[in-house]
C-alpha cells in the first residue's frame, strides 16, 4: 500500500464512519416519529400478497411506467442505484489498492458487462430525468408545474449525485484500463476502454477516483441524514415498506381508492353507540392522531407532483395541492416530534399531557409547533387551511397517480371527520344537505312518498320488493334517480331497457333511503352509519335466504354503486353490486338488447370518478356507446384513469365553488373541444354538473349531456325517444 492509498483509505473510512453514524441517527428519528401514530393492525395481514405487490410495483415500476418516458428513465436509474451499489462497495477495495475489486464476482466478465450496460443506461436515465425537471421547473410553467412547491434544490442535488457517481464509476475503470489493470475485454466494457484511452497512465488514479466516488456517495448520505424530511431521497428506502403496508395490496391500482377507511380509535373501528368523544378519537385533530401508516405516507412523499398535476382543484386555481398538503403534514409532524417524544401533546379533551416541569425543558420551536391547530387559517397559524381541506372532491386522481401508494383521500376525510363531528366546522351551505339527510333521508329534502314518482307514465309495471319474490336484480334507484328531474329520465331509461331485455328486477320504493355517500365524504360518519345501517337492514331483509352471489343490485349512481359494493360490507351488508352500464353491456353482448339505429352527431364519454378511477369500470360504458352509435366514440384528452372530475364528488355537489375556475366548466370545455354533439355520462352528479357547464357556456342547443342508458335507448327504441332531449334546463 502506497502513501496515496494510505491517505485515500483513511479519508474513505472517516467520511464513511460519519455518514453511517448520521444515517443511523436519522433512521432512529424517523422510526420514532412514525411510531407516534395510532395503531393500524390491519396493515399486517396477508403478507404474501403484500410482498408480491411490493416487488411487482417496485421492480416492475408498474405505477411509474404509466408515465412513459419518465417512468422508463426512473426505472433505469433505480436499477442503476441498486446494482451499481456494488461498485460503490468495490470502491472501498480500490482506495486500498488501484487493482482492487470485489471478491469472487469482481473478475467475472458477465459482471463487468452487466455493470457497464447498467451504468450507460443509468446515465441516459438520469439525463432524461434532469432534462424533464429543468423543462418543467415552476418558473417556466406560470406556477402550475407539477414541481411547484417541491424543494427544488433537493431534486437537483440528488440528480447530480447520481450523475457524478455514475461518471466516476467509468473514471475508475478508465484508470484501470490506462494502467493495464483492467481484466474485462473490450467487447464487454467498450465505454470503460474508451474512457481509459483518453486518461493518463497514473498508477494512483483509480484509488483517487474511488475516494472521490465514495466522498460523493457519503456526502449524499450525510445530507439526507441531516434532512429527514428529504423525501426525494428517502423515498428510495421508504417506498418499499409504504407499498408493502398499503391498505388493500390486492388492488390493481391505488389502494386508497373505492371504500374509505372506517373511523377508528386506537386502531379499532369506532362504535357510535358506545363511543365517547372524551375517550375515543373522532377523526384527526392532531398530526399524531393519524395512524403510523399515515406518518409513513408523509415521510415517503417523493415531491414528484404527479398527484398535483392531475388534481382538479389545483388545475382550476384552488389552494388544494395533494402534494403540498402531504408535505405540510410531514414538515409539521417532524417539527412537532421533539415535543411529542418528550411527553408533550394534547389529550382528547384538549388538555396538555406534559407537566409544567417537562414543558420548561422542551424545545421552544417544537413547543410552538405543538400549539398550532391542524386545521386553521394563516392568521390562526393552522397547518392546513380550511379552503384546502374543503376543496377536495375525493376524485382519487392523487391516489391513482402516486408512485409510492400514499392514501391522500383517507387522510383528508379523517381531518374532515373531526371538523364536522367535533368542531361542527364545515361550509355552511352543506349544512342544509346534512339536515335533509337526517330528517328526510335524501340530500334534496324531498318527501319520501315521492320516491316512486319516476315510474308514472311508463307503459309497464315496475315491481316492488315484497310484492314479487322472483327477481334477479334489485334496482337501487338512488336519491338523484328518484328526485332529480334529469336523473329520473336515466332511471326511466334503465327500467325500460331492463324490461325490454326481460330482466326480472324490483325496487325498494319508499323503503330506500340515501346510501350515505355525501355524508361520509364530507366527514359526517355518524349520519352515514345511521343511513347505511338502515339500508343494510332493509336490503338483508329483501335478500333474506339468498347467498351473496344471488344478492344482486344494479345502481345508476356510481356513488351508490361504490358505497353499497365497497363500504356496506363494513356494516354487515354483503351484496353483488353492478353499475347499470355493466349490466347493459352484458345484455347487448348476449343479444337481449339490440341497437337498431345509430346515434349520430358524434359521442364523447366522461368517466365518472367513482365508476372509473375508484372502481376500474372503463370498458362497459364504452362498449354500450360503441354499440349504440355503431362506431368509435371520440375520447377527450383526459379519459379513463386520468379522467378529469366534474367537481361534484366529496359532497362538493352541495357546496359553493367560490375559488378559481369552476371544475365543471373546465371539463365541459374539454368535452366541447372534441366536436361531439353528445356528451355521454354514467352518473347523475356528472350529468348535473356538465349540463350546468354546457348551459353556462350557452351551448345547450349545440351539445347534449345524457346518460349512457339514454343513448342506448335511443338506438334500441328510436321511435319511443324521438325528439326527446335530456339536457334542457330543469328544476333540480
Amino acid at each position: 500500500m502506497g502513501s496515496v492509498q494510505i491517505v485515500t483509505t483513511i479519508l474513505a473510512a472517516a467520511i464513511t464512519a460519519v455518514a453511517v453514524w448520521l444515517a443511523a441517527r436519522a433512521v432512529m428519528k424517523m422510526v420514532a416519529v412514525i411510531r407516534l401514530g395510532q395503531p393500524a393492525p390491519e396493515r399486517f395481514g396477508d403478507k404474501l400478497t403484500r410482498t408480491k405487490t411490493m416487488l411487482v410495483e417496485t421492480a416492475g415500476h408498474t405505477r411509474m411506467l404509466k408515465w412513459g418516458v419518465v417512468g422508463a428513465a426512473h426505472w433505469l436509474v433505480m436499477v442503476g442505484f441498486v446494482v451499481l451499489s456494488l461498485l460503490v462497495l468495490e470502491a472501498y477495495f480500490e482506495v486500498v489498492t488501484p487493482t482492487g475489486e470485489l471478491p469472487i464476482i469482481g473478475h467475472w466478465t458477465v459482471f463487468g458487462l452487466a455493470t457497464e450496460v447498467i451504468g450507460v443506461l443509468g446515465l441516459v436515465g438520469i439525463g432524461v430525468l434532469m432534462a424533464i425537471r429543468l423543462r418543467n421547473r415552476p418558473t417556466r410553467q406560470g406556477g402550475r408545474s407539477r414541481f411547484t412547491g417541491s424543494t427544488m434544490w433537493q431534486g437537483y442535488f440528488v440528480e447530480w449525485i447520481v450523475l457524478l457517481v455514475l461518471i466516476f464509476g467509468f473514471v475508475i475503470r478508465g484508470f484501470k484500463v490506462a494502467t493495464d489493470h483492467f481484466e474485462y475485454p473490450v467487447w464487454a466494457t467498450p465505454v470503460s476502454h474508451a474512457v481509459g484511452a483518453v486518461l493518463p497512465n497514473w498508477q494512483d488514479g483509480a484509488s483517487v477516483a474511488a475516494l472521490i466516488k465514495i466522498a460523493i456517495s457519503m456526502t449524499w448520505l450525510i445530507v439526507i441524514s441531516l434532512n429527514v424530511t428529504m423525501g426525494v431521497a428517502w423515498h428510495r428506502f421508504l417506498a418499499f415498506p409504504n407499498i408493502f403496508f398499503k391498505r388493500e395490496p390486492a388492488k390493481p391500482a391505488g389502494s386508497g381508492l373505492g371504500a374509505l377507511r372506517p373511523m377508528t380509535s386506537q386502531g379499532k373501528p369506532l362504535d357510535f353507540e358506545e363511543a365517547d368523544p372524551e375517550k375515543d378519537q373522532f377523526g384527526v385533530a392532531q398530526v399524531e392522531q393519524f395512524s403510523w401508516k399515515g406518518l409513513l405516507d408523509f415521510s415517503t412523499c417523493t415531491e414528484c407532483g404527479r398527484c398535483q398535476s392531475q388534481c382538479p382543484a389545483w388545475n382550476t386555481g384552488k389552494p388544494l395541492s395533494p402534494k403540498l398538503l402531504i408535505l405540510s403534514l410531514r414538515d409539521h409532524a417532524y417539527a412537532k416530534a421533539p415535543y411529542l417524544l418528550a411527553g408533550g401533546g394534547k389529550d382528547l379533551t384538549g388538555e396538555e399531557k406534559a407537566t409544567a416541569a417537562q414543558l420548561a425543558h422542551m424545545d421552544v420551536l417544537a413547543l410552538a409547533e405543538g400549539d398550532k391547530p391542524l386545521i386553521g387559517t394563516a392568521e390562526e397559524g393552522g397547518v392546513i387551511d380550511p379552503d384546502v381541506l374543503w376543496s377536495c372532491t375525493t376524485c382519487g386522481a392523487c391516489v391513482e397517480q402516486c408512485p409510492v401508494d400514499i392514501e391522500h383521500v383517507d387522510h383528508i376525510v379523517d381531518m374532515r371527520r373531526y371538523q364536522v363531528l367535533i368542531e361542527s366546522s364545515f361550509p355552511s351551505e352543506a349544512g342544509v344537505m346534512l339536515r335533509n339527510l337526517e330528517n328526510k333521508g335524501n340530500p334534496w329534502g324531498a318527501p319520501q312518498n315521492t320516491r316512486e314518482d319516476w315510474t308514472k307514465g311508463l307503459d309497464f309495471e315496475v315491481p316492488r320488493v315484497g310484492e314479487v319474490e322472483d327477481f334477479e336484480y334489485l334496482f337501487w334507484v338512488g336519491c338523484a334517480g328518484a328526485f332529480e328531474d334529469r336523473a329520473k329520465k336515466t332511471t326511466r331509461a334503465v327500467a325500460t331497457l331492463l324490461n325490454e331485455a326481460g330482466v326480472k328486477f324490483a325496487i325498494l320504493g319508499e323503503g330506500e333511503t340515501c346510501s350515505g355517500d355525501p355524508a361520509r365524504r364530507i366527514g359526517n360518519e355518524f349520519v352515514f352509519q345511521m343511513l347505511a345501517q338502515q339500508n343494510v337492514e332493509t336490503l338483508n331483509e329483501a335478500f333474506e335466504g339468498r347467498e351473496k352471489s344471488k344478492r344482486k343490485i344494479v345502481a345508476t349512481c356510481p356513488h351508490c354503486f361504490n358505497t353499497l359494493g365497497n363500504e356496506y360490507g363494513q356494516l354487515g351488508g354483503e351484496f353483488e353490486v353492478v353499475h347499470h352500464t355493466q349490466l347493459l353491456a352484458h345484455l347487448v353482448s348476449t343479444g337481449k338488447l339490440t341497437p337498431v339505429q345509430p346515434v349520430d352527431g358524434g359521442v364523447t364519454y366522461h368517466d365518472p370518478c367513482y365508476l372509473g378511477r375508484h372502481n376500474r369500470v372503463f370498458a362497459a360504458p364504452r362498449e354500450v356507446l360503441g354499440d349504440a352509435i355503431q362506431g368509435e366514440i371520440t375520447e377527450m384528452p383526459r379519459n379513463s384513469e386520468r379522467s378529469f372530475c366534474c367537481g361534484a364528488g366529496g359532497a362538493r355537489m352541495w357546496m359553493e365553488e367560490k375559488i378559481g375556475k369552476r371544475i365543471n366548466v373546465d371539463r365541459v370545455e374539454e368535452a366541447m373541444s372534441t366536436g361531439a354533439k353528445t356528451v355521454a355520462v354514467g352518473c347523475p352528479f356528472c350529468s348535473t354538473m356538465l349540463n350546468d357547464g354546457v348551459n353556462g357556456k350557452g351551448a345547450g342547443e349545440q351539445v347534449e349531456v345524457i346518460d349512457v342508458a339514454s343513448v342506448l335507448l335511443r338506438s334500441v327504441k328510436p321511435e319511443q325517444t324521438q325528439g326527446e332531449k335530456e339536457s334542457e334546463p330543469v328544476a333540480g
